[in-house]
């Protein structure tokens, strides 16, 4: 194998004079030091956004007690005090706020949303939603707003609870309304949607009669008691999904007449409202996973108006984006596709006709973020050139000519004010922990209005280097190590790699840190390299790169590892005998993997959340890429851990939340009785009443025993 390059080597390697400050684990868990009352990540500015219809921003200062206001010829600012009076209740600091006029935002505090002019420094209650309520969808210009209530959904109106529409009366609680559905797969993220106007409400429902209850422990109660959560594993019954149109005006619910022949369990995704508020879009796709239709429904009768194109990928379809309608068009609309292989936009008039492929790069078109002030342009994030990169880019979108609005290297996240001429830029890099820049998009031209210094000054700390690997078909792969700030390359040192390995994930990027944990750079300085590798089938490489793993995960995913580690193996101070492996969910599955497929190469490995058997998993991510069980036999076997339990060598620690409702703990539990059963000698940890990560001060601890674990093996 052939290293290819190092891109860079960061620049802020500390010498050891003037680093008077002691970087602890518990500093590095939590980004704060409780001593100097810092945090040690490059600060933002909170709650940074456009004030519509100006070019005007805000954002909070003071741990979000204080609103900047910012104009081109005055800053102004408002207290949590003042606003507190406005609404006669106590804050404590200023809220979540969405803008709807230069002057006015809209906020909720406890159960009623508020509107404060912040002119005349007055408050307006808006609505006021049922105590308990969930999900909540506010509309600005009908001043209504949806939510749930266990599993039924209701519309309040005016600025009193009991004056509300209620839209659903199930009293079956297998049946969902106004939730989001799929398990939040395919960019679903929400289960209502306001039609612009406000005067209907969509929203997914779910008939989860057929999905099976899975029991989670609830410990905190004397005796304990049974949760159950549904939990559709592979190859099982799924839910039953349905798209709802509430007309306020009227009462009337209708139900879209969605395409039967897909399979009762086919998914409803990227909903979206055309223009006039006439048609519902929907992409719907079959549970194979491999076909999609995007249709077109009557809003008012749920009647399909036609099949505007298909999409069809013998591994799979994956949409994650509703049509993107252009403004002041007849009701035209972008797409996203993966259809050639990367994730581009393409121009589609209202009756499914392909105008153009409007961005036509061999990268990742990842977000649309709006449009130039002429409407003819549309402006995106994507990776660029370096997949490790975020950049926002102009295309025209008759033409498809494309200007990089961001020029600096590194990450980068964009907001596009309301008019389209200008952009909020956010970003960082190896070299450049935090700048927020505001930048002209017709000329170009930048101003600076946040620049963070090092957080980590006065500290030593292990520092990131980049490197590139070539795989067995030729695939770039890009990596990361982090090594002591007294580096010596005449002595030999441990290794942990740090591994996830999975769809939708990207562990490498040209951001601060390059993209690591700062417990990783601690674990370096306690004289350890650590050592990152995003192989295929994860993100931000393309079609080909991330699904190559279909039907096959763990198989490609450590074949890369392996690379890396054939790698690490090639330089002089790697002791190759004292290596660990450690990764969390797919990084668990990962990290179990490569202990019992390559028994010998890690001498102790820590997997937390491991996915032990993919039948065990949930249908809408794992039969993507995998397939059903029966579909597959082979390659589930193959991935399947429990009958390879033999194979380890070394030293195993297997860590679980005891109420993970992603990876269920049954994973877990039924790997250490295949250990038991084999008479495989492993430990094993749980965190009680954590869910599928261990958060808040309680990671101090997970951290403290993952790293405690390494340290002591690698010693022995």
């Amino acid at each position: 194998m052939k290293i290819i390059h190092y891109l860079i080597i960061m620049a802020l390697a500390m010498n050891a004079f003037g680093q008077d400050k002691e970087l602890t684990i518990t500093k590095a868990v939590m980004n704060y030091d409780a001593d100097t009352k810092e945090w040690l990540y490059p600060s933002g500015l909170a709650g940074l956004q456009w004030i519509p219809n100006t070019t005007n921003y805000s954002y909070l200062i003071e741990r979000s007690t204080k609103l900047v206001i910012v104009s081109e010829r005055k800053t102004d600012t408002l207290n949590f005090k003042q606003l507190s009076k406005a609404i006669g209740n106590e804050l404590k600091y200023i809220p979540f706020k969405n803008w709807v006029t230069p002057t006015s935002f809209i906020f909720s505090h406890e159960n009623t949303f508020f509107e404060f002019d912040i002119k005349e420094k007055k408050s307006q209650k808006l609505v006021t939603y049922k105590k308990g309520g969930q999900n909540v969808d506010y509309h600005s210009g009908t001043k209504q707003c949806a939510f749930t209530i266990k599993n039924n959904l209701y519309i309040a109106s005016d600025e009193h609870s009991d004056n509300m529409d209620v839209i659903t009366h199930f009293s079956n609680k297998n049946v969902v309304a106004g939730q989001a559905i799929a398990r939040f797969e395919f960019g679903i993220s929400k289960g209502t949607f306001w039609s612009n106007a406000g005067n209907k409400l969509a929203f997914y429902q779910k008939d989860e009669s057929n999905v099976h209850d899975y029991p989670l422990l609830d410990m905190t109660k004397t005796p304990g008691e049974l949760k159950s959560i549904k939990y559709p594993m592979a190859g099982q019954r799924s839910e039953l999904a349905q798209v709802g149109i509430f007309e306020v005006s009227t009462g009337k619910l209708t139900y879209l007449k969605t395409n039967s022949d897909l399979g009762k369990e086919h998914y409803l995704t990227n909903l979206a409202w055309d223009p006039t508020d006439t048609f519902v879009y929907l992409a719907e796709v079959n549970r194979d996973q491999n076909y999609m239709e995007l249709n077109k429904y009557d809003a008012t009768s749920g009647k399909l108006i036609n099949t505007l194109f298909t999409e069809k990928n013998k591994k799979y379809v994956e949409p994650e984006h509703a049509p993107i309608f252009i403004p002041e068009s007849t009701g035209d609309f972008l797409w996203f596709s993966e259809r050639e292989g990367f994730m581009n936009l393409y121009h589609y008039d209202n009756a499914g006709n392909l105008i153009n492929k409007v961005t036509k790069v061999d990268w990742v078109v990842q977000n649309v973020l709006g449009f130039s002030a002429d409407r003819k342009s549309v402006i995106v994030e994507g990776t660029g050139p370096d997949p490790r990169e975020k950049h926002a880019f102009s295309f025209q979108i008759a033409t498809g000519k494309m200007i990089r609005l961001t020029k600096k290297p590194g990450t980068h996240r964009v907001q596009l004010s309301a008019d389209g001429t200008k952009l909020i830029d956010s970003y960082s890099s190896l070299e450049v922990p935090k700048i927020i820049t505001i930048i002209n998009v017709n000329n170009g031209k930048s101003k600076t209005i946040h620049k963070v210094s090092n957080p980590l000054n006065g500290y030593k700390y292990g520092s990131p280097e980049f490197l590139t690997l070539k795989n067995t078909d030729g695939s770039a792969l890009y990596g990361r190590i982090i090594k002591p700030s007294d580096f010596n390359k005449q002595k030999k040192y441990p290794v942990l790699v740090y591994v996830y390995g999975g769809p939708h994930a990207q562990l490498v990027t040209n951001s601060w840190l390059g993209g690591s944990s700062l417990w990783m750079n601690w674990f370096a300085e306690q004289g350890y390299l650590v050592f990152t590798l995003d192989g295929r089938g994860s993100a931000n490489r393309g079609f080909e790169f991330e699904s190559g793993i279909h039907r096959q995960l763990g198989t490609l995913e450590i074949e890369d590892q392996m690379a890396g580690v054939d790698y690490l193996k090639s330089l002089p101070y790697v002791d190759s005998t004292k290596m660990a492996v450690h990764g969390w969910s797919f990084g668990g599955f990962m990290t179990t993997s490569l202990m019992l497929k390559k028994p010998g190469t890690f001498k102790c490995g820590v997997a937390g959340g491991p996915v032990i058997d993919w039948k065990w998993y949930e249908i809408m991510y794992g039969e993507r890429y995998m397939d059903t069980p029966e579909q597959n036999k082979e390659g589930y076997a193959e991935a399947s851990l429990l009958d390879k339990v033999t194979s380890l060598e070394g030293d195993l620690l297997m860590i679980h939340g005891t109420v993970d409702d992603v990876v269920v703990m049954q994973h877990n539990l039924a790997f250490v009785k295949a250990c038991v059963d084999q008479g495989v000698q492993i430990d094993f940890f749980p965190y009680p009443n954590h869910e599928h990560n261990v958060r808040g001060k309680d990671r101090i601890h997970l951290m403290t025993k993952v790293l405690d674990y390494v340290s002591e093996k690698l010693t022995e």
